[in-house]
């Protein structure tokens, strides 16, 4: 399938900032199943992209723009071409052994409820770790069919502050949330797990969404990286674009940064994935 993607951030200033700096991580890579055909980040400011490679592989670009600003755009947009590959992830970049995804963090802390899923899915898969990853992929997501989730992540992504608190998880932040419960309750069952951020085409045809997405992989032997998407109840396939890994969503987040100066920072975020009209003619 070949996606078209545009991604908006919007940052607004009641008072001009002096200053601001940014880390994205919006570039996807090519892999097994993915292709990029073209992708291009442009900033409303005047200021130079610098590109690099962090510590786990994923492309990322650093700029710094000076104001005033009352205002500052980042804009992505791109094409890429998906197959589905069932999940697995295969030529992707690998900087670290998978024992490094046992790894917890501060948003994969496992609570007693996650714990016992774990528990309940280990002893009814027993030693077959890819049953266990679906016993739990299909137990979470039936949370996500009810009225609220535990969110831990709220999330010193994109300027938000973090908590924890009852609340719908239909909200921007469910995505993340039910993948970093995967992630802990696989590493609880001694499972290497990660998150990815990346984009997903809806079944509504790619109406604007006010995010990007996140998922989960898991390390299988003799089979590798499995992708998991608790929000949607499957595994990845060619309706996901695969951009970042990280311990956690902190790790791949899309855009990451702080501001100098100015006061009431407003942040808006449009997102659309749809399919590309030349292919949709042909």
């Amino acid at each position: 399938m070949r996606l078209r993607i545009s991604h908006l951030t919007t940052y607004r200033y009641g008072t001009p900032a002096t200053s601001a700096i940014q880390i994205l991580r919006l570039t996807p890579r090519n892999h097994d199943g993915q292709y990029v055909i073209n992708w291009r980040i442009d900033v409303s400011s005047d200021c130079r992209l610098d590109q690099h490679e962090d510590a786990f592989g994923n492309i990322a670009h650093a700029f710094t723009a000076d104001g005033p600003l009352d205002e500052l755009k980042v804009l992505v947009e791109g094409e890429v071409e998906t197959r589905d590959t069932n999940g697995v992830v295969i030529g992707a970049v690998e900087r670290f052994p998978p024992s490094l995804y046992l790894r917890e963090t501060a948003l994969t802390q496992p609570d007693e409820a996650v714990a016992q899923l774990a528990d309940a899915a280990r002893a009814e898969a027993g030693t077959d770790d890819l049953k266990l990853l679906h016993l739990l992929l299909e137990r979470l997501h039936d949370k996500t069919q009810h009225g609220t989730a535990q969110t831990q992540t709220q999330a010193q992504t994109q300027g938000a502050t973090a908590a924890t608190a009852e609340t719908p998880v239909r909200t921007r932040a469910a995505h993340q949330d039910f993948a970093h419960a995967f992630i802990a309750a696989a590493r609880c069952a001694g499972i290497p797990a990660r998150c990815v951020g990346g984009y997903f085409r809806s079944s509504d045809g790619g109406g604007a969404q006010d995010a990007g997405h996140a998922w989960a992989e898991a390390f299988v032997e003799r089979l590798g990286w499995v992708a998991f998407d608790v929000a949607n109840g499957i595994c990845a396939t060619d309706a996901h674009v695969r951009v970042a890994i990280g311990l956690d969503y902190l790790g791949a987040a899309p855009v990451r940064g702080m501001h100098y100066g100015g006061a009431g920072e407003t942040l808006s975020v449009i997102v659309r994935v749809q399919q590309a009209a030349s292919q949709m003619q042909g």
